[in-house]
């Protein structure tokens, strides 16, 4: 069984973190990663699998979060687009994953990529048993578990939802392509899409037509598009993001967050 190592970080007493991959730039906030009044405690930490790989990770807890199975918080697994330095992941979920979940006082775990890309076996083994192992020692709600992704974190948003709809509950791709995963193996997962018409990097249209299909099969199914944004500014989708968030939490609950 994998096992959580010793070895953590906290990134309160980082110094500031500046990670560039391509043109995508995220600069991880000085000297904390939480807000003020957030309460969340964000981690740097490292995680092994059984067969001896270690994959990098962040996590985010509330202050709460390991409290009694009354205080079960969402879980949100946050893929970042492509690179590859250490602890991308958190980078990505503080500066836009973070910002618009925080009113879900939810569990976010942003590992780092561990074989080049989401949509492979390796790496859904390797995120599964690391979503397991933070399960097994953190008080989740399994109605409310969300993958969301940003680029190659989206396209491996549609691989796991599609593969894993027992498993997941919600899925927010963001200015990604779905590739050729059946739409059949979401099953009635709710699912909301995030992409700029003006995106020069991941065509639009797709995105568009995947909502259309889905709206036409009666799913659950919301498409926001982030006019005048190209592809490398995430900064643009954290409303965004919070808008489909929100749209999320009514599918599950009926009810706003906090409620």
């Amino acid at each position: 069984m994998p096992i959580l190592t010793v070895f953590r970080v906290t990134i309160p007493g980082m110094k500031p973190l500046l990670l560039t991959i391509g043109l995508l730039t995220l600069v991880a906030p000085e000297p904390a990663l939480a807000q003020a009044g957030s309460r969340t405690t964000m981690t740097n930490t490292v995680f092994q699998l059984s067969d001896g790989f270690q994959m990098t990770y962040g996590i985010a807890l509330p202050a709460d979060s390991d409290e009694s199975p009354a205080g079960r918080r969402p879980l949100v697994l946050a893929l970042h687009p492509g690179g590859s330095s250490p602890y991308y992941g958190t980078s990505f979920m503080v500066k836009v994953v973070e910002p618009a979940l925080r009113p879900w006082k939810a569990i976010i775990v942003a590992p780092d990529v561990p074989a080049g890309r989401w949509s492979n076996e390796r790496s859904e083994q390797a995120v599964l048993a690391l979503l397991e192992d933070v399960i097994a020692n953190h008080s989740v709600d399994p109605r409310r578990i969300l993958v969301t992704g940003f680029s190659m974190g989206g396209r491996g948003t549609w691989y796991l939802a599609t593969r894993h709809s027992d498993f997941f509950t919600g899925a927010i791709p963001m200015a990604s392509s779905r590739g050729d995963d059946s739409l059949d193996g979401l099953g009635s997962m709710p699912v909301h899409l995030i992409h700029s018409p003006q995106d020069e990097v991941i065509p639009y249209g797709p995105a568009r037509e995947t909502a259309d299909l889905l709206r036409e099969r009666e799913h659950p199914v919301e498409l926001i598009s982030v006019s005048g944004v190209g592809h490398h500014n995430m900064a643009a989708y954290v409303e965004p993001l919070q808008k489909a968030a929100e749209w999320m939490w009514r599918q599950w609950e009926g009810e706003g967050p906090g409620q």
